[in-house]
């Protein structure tokens, strides 16, 4: 799996088709070796709301930009006292070329070829004079 980028913003919790709460949230996003995008990471919401549907699987979160996307929980239990959760994302999720890549991200290292030399440490300077 090769890492895409990051996603965040903001959304609708959807249950079913009932809406349930505003939420936030922070996916990584990958592809695999099949070329299929997937996704993880955290959404963000009152914690008593999140207790009430932790565990649930028919949750969706509509988000701002209009895409409707699948979450499922992938902890076994809510963590304590947390607006927090991760879950797994499916989807609407944007094609491979459309994730932006964070900051500070790494990215694969290049191999050296015929058009890239290879970086030689520096020599300490002298003094003159």
């Amino acid at each position: 799996m090769d890492y895409l980028g990051g996603l965040r913003g903001t959304g609708l919790l959807l249950c079913g088709n009932a809406s349930v709460a505003p939420a936030q949230y922070d996916f990584d996003g990958y592809i695999s070796n099949s070329g299929q995008v997937t996704s993880c990471g955290e959404i963000r919401l009152q914690a008593s709301t999140l207790r009430e549907v932790f565990g649930r699987d028919d949750l969706h979160l509509r988000t701002a930009e209009g895409r409707l996307l699948s979450v499922r929980f992938s902890e076994k239990r809510v963590s304590q006292g947390g607006g927090a959760a991760h879950v797994d994302v499916n989807g609407e999720l944007p094609a491979a070329a459309d994730w932006r890549r964070r900051s500070g991200a790494r990215s694969p290292k290049s191999a050296p070829g015929p058009n890239r030399l290879p970086i030689l440490p520096l020599q300490p300077r002298t003094a003159q004079g």
